[in-house]
């Protein structure tokens, strides 16, 4: 069993995308499907290595469809509202419901009226500018962490850092040519 989420991240969908540089582009290119799937590529990552349990929470978009909720990881899971439910509606309930609990929950949207709201409700605020900073970082972080791993397993072993005469001289003394 893991240890619980050290905090719950709730995260304005569209408005994430309405302001993350890449997310437009992709929306406006390649359309609203396409721009929410790569936000929750980059979410994933993030709160897998933050220890969030994160809900990316999208509109209904004037679609006449029930709420649903699809898990993409054990972290991570992207909420829908119901018809006539706003992402804005939905977080700010949550977050009242979420008033007397003793985990953290932390909201990222840059509407500044939902700020106050949940804010009231004792949740913390995150701009659509400072989640995305904070994503870009970890990617940066996880990514040096990699390279450093790579470094350190591949110069483990004494014929990774021979240079390609010796290893022959080598493969021909073990196979007995000299």
């Amino acid at each position: 069993m893991s240890a619980p989420p050290s905090a719950l991240l709730l995260v304005d969908g569209y408005n994430i995308i309405g302001t993350w540089p890449q997310l437009k582009v992709s929306r406006d290119t390649h359309g609203l499907e396409v721009a929410r799937r790569e936000l929750i590529e980059s979410l994933i990552n993030y709160s897998a290595h933050k220890g969030y349990k994160t809900q990316v929470v999208f509109d209904a978009q004037y679609q006449n469809t029930p709420s649903n909720q699809e898990d993409y990881t054990e972290t991570l899971s992207a909420y829908f509202t119901a018809f006539g439910q706003t992402a804005d509606t939905y977080i700010e309930k949550l977050c009242a419901a979420l008033r007397a609990s003793t985990q953290r929950t932390i909201v990222a949207t840059s509407d500044q009226t939902q700020r106050h709201m949940i804010v009231g409700y004792g949740a913390f605020w995150l701009s659509a500018l400072q989640l995305y900073k904070e994503v870009e970082l970890t990617a940066r972080l996880r990514q040096r962490q990699q390279r450093g791993n790579n470094k350190r397993s591949s110069g483990r072993y004494l014929m990774h850092s021979l240079d390609a005469t010796a290893k022959q001289r080598l493969e021909q003394w073990r196979q007995g040519i000299y």
